[in-house]
């Protein structure tokens, strides 16, 4: 059983609130996608608040994370709750999406490993990710929990999502270009568009 509550966003702040508890989680999510990146993190996984952090710093987006999981059977519903907690909380501080860039990409290299990552929040979700981590864990984070991350980022924020690591023998830093590439293109697709102020940056009229 789940249950959620939004906290809307005024027309002019792109901030939102998103609660979200089950049997397995207990989530607060707070976003400003206009913020200086700073970031509050607590989930019970350090290296997956690491993560997050750069989601914050490299996004410029202040993020605040406040998770109580089951880790006493393992990261899965932690990481992957607030992956849906996240997006959830991204589709809302967008809204209707007017004046978006809409796209966004960027490569982010750490010493030997090169990763690259493009979002489209084109209101259909989608992620094709390749990624072959170089190790199972990273300190107390299962590298395949981070598909499982951002699947439910793309299914509740509404994005299209690709990902790949493109180099990497370290897998710390195979995550880390991962993680600090998906905040760039954040910062790219969600920067108002001067040229496009107001406009839905879709033929359609909505996204």
């Amino acid at each position: 059983m789940t249950s959620s509550a939004l906290v809307p966003a005024t027309a002019t702040d792109r901030i939102a609130e998103v609660a979200r508890t089950t049997a397995e989680t207990r989530i607060q999510v707070r976003i400003n996608l206009d913020g200086s990146g700073a970031a509050h993190l607590n989930t019970g996984i350090g290296f997956f608040d690491h993560m997050l952090e750069q989601i914050a710093r490299h996004g410029l987006i202040d993020l605040e994370v406040r998770c109580d999981g089951d880790l006493h059977i393992d990261g899965h519903h932690t990481v992957e709750d607030v992956g849906i907690t996240l997006g959830q909380a991204f589709a809302r501080a967008v809204g209707d999406k007017k004046g978006l860039r809409r796209y966004g990409h960027a490569y982010v290299p750490l010493d030997e490993a090169l990763s690259r990552v493009v979002v489209d929040f084109s209101g259909r979700p989608g992620l094709h990710m390749e990624v072959q981590f170089s190790a199972a864990m990273i300190g107390q984070l299962d590298t395949q929990l981070v598909f499982e991350f951002f699947q439910g980022f793309v299914n509740h924020a509404g994005v299209s999502l690709h990902i790949d690591n493109l180099k990497g023998v370290n897998a710390h830093h195979q995550c880390e270009t991962i993680f600090k590439a998906f905040a760039r293109a954040l910062r790219a697709a969600l920067e108002v568009d001067p040229r496009a102020p107001g406009v839905i940056p879709s033929t359609k009229g909505s996204l």
